[in-house]
């Protein structure tokens, strides 16, 4: 049986497309690839991907009108925030810890609320 394997991208609508993909581009080094287009590609883009569903109703996105939710994996969540509040990007104060990772949230130019995902620390042999 075919299967997924992964996802293949994300979409989301913009005011202004363009502006917020080269802000995408800038803030977390992902290659731009066309216009409005930015691609992870190699070894370096290798890792967990969620997809996940949550309720209708749920906060965890922020706003209620925000029907979807990037999450990045970033591969140092404490210099990627101060570089972010460096570039005055709104930072929302919450952090949360698991053994799967540290979460912290930012909001994009648009007024999307964006996650982001420190994987840990691989386990020493």
């Amino acid at each position: 049986m075919a299967r997924a394997v992964g996802v293949g991208g994300i979409f989301l609508k913009a005011q202004d497309p363009k502006a917020l993909s080269a802000w995408y581009a800038k803030h977390f080094g992902i290659a731009p690839a066309e216009e409005t287009s930015l691609f992870f590609d190699g070894l370096s883009a290798a890792g967990m991907t969620v997809f996940a569903h949550f309720p209708r109703d749920t906060e965890y996105f922020g706003s209620c009108s925000q029907q979807a939710m990037v999450n990045l994996r970033v591969d140092n969540l404490d210099e990627m925030l101060a570089q972010l509040a460096a570039a005055g990007v709104s930072i929302d104060p919450k952090r949360e810890d698991y053994p799967y990772g540290r979460f912290a949230w930012i909001v994009d130019p648009e007024g999307n609320r964006v996650e982001l995902w420190e994987l840990p620390a691989p386990a020493s042999a």
